[in-house]
């Protein structure tokens, strides 16, 4: 009997009670922020997965590889400026970063108008780097004849593998924006007056991962 009752006490109860409680994941994080990080935790496999396989490409490839400086150089003042689009791209998903990290700073304060217009520029940054991404592929397949199947400048694989996780990540970033967006007029209709403005911080931690996931696709992709 006292072996028994050991064992419905034992750590895998206190678990499977901590998670059914229906108030928060071990009793000191909130159900949002942790299914959060197990969401990021899971897209952190893919992401890992695709650049992985991008490296190993790369490496075993026999066709020539595409040199970044010349393939995503932009035209400025009639002088070709290699990485100059990317370099902008990355720029504002950094000052992105910083608003989104006000944001949640003035969230904890409860000054929701603040939050409101951080977390709105943030967004608007957001889309500013897909704009930006889009012109670029639209220069990539028009302009340079890279596509997904074919690629005029070496490897055909770099096309599938550049449109296939700059997508992805793009994807992301649309995600992000519209997520932004909605919290943030749901902060300034005071939604969340009730609560210490978790919701914010959970927001930035998605925020912050895409624009984490940005700076290895930079360093796999237009440095190396």
């Amino acid at each position: 009997m006292a072996e028994a009752a050991h064992e419905e006490s034992g750590p895998l109860t206190t678990i499977v009670n901590d998670w059914s409680s229906d108030v928060s994941t071990f009793k000191a994080v909130p159900w949002g922020k942790a299914m959060m990080w197990i969401f990021l935790l899971s897209d952190t496999f893919i992401f890992t997965s695709f650049l992985v396989s991008y490296m190993t490409v790369r490496m075993t490839s026999t066709d020539p590889w595409p040199e970044p400086s010349a393939v995503f150089a932009l035209e400025f003042l009639g002088t070709p400026v290699p990485l100059l689009l990317i370099a902008i791209m990355t720029f504002i998903l950094i000052t992105s970063s910083g608003t989104m990290a006000m944001a949640v700073n003035m969230g904890y304060a409860r000054r929701k108008k603040q939050v409101f217009w951080l977390m709105l520029a943030t967004a608007l940054l957001g889309a500013s780097f897909v704009g930006m991404q889009a012109f670029e592929w639209t220069k990539l397949i028009t302009g340079e004849g890279v596509k997904a199947w074919t690629n005029p400048m070496g490897s055909a694989q770099f096309g599938s593998f550049f449109f296939m996780i700059t997508g992805f990540h793009g994807l992301h970033v649309s995600a992000g924006v519209v997520y932004l967006a909605i919290v943030a007029w749901r902060v300034l209709r005071g939604k969340y007056e009730h609560t210490n403005y978790e919701i914010v911080e959970i927001t930035g931690l998605y925020w912050h991962f895409v624009d984490l996931v940005w700076v290895f696709i930079f360093a796999f992709f237009y440095l190396w």
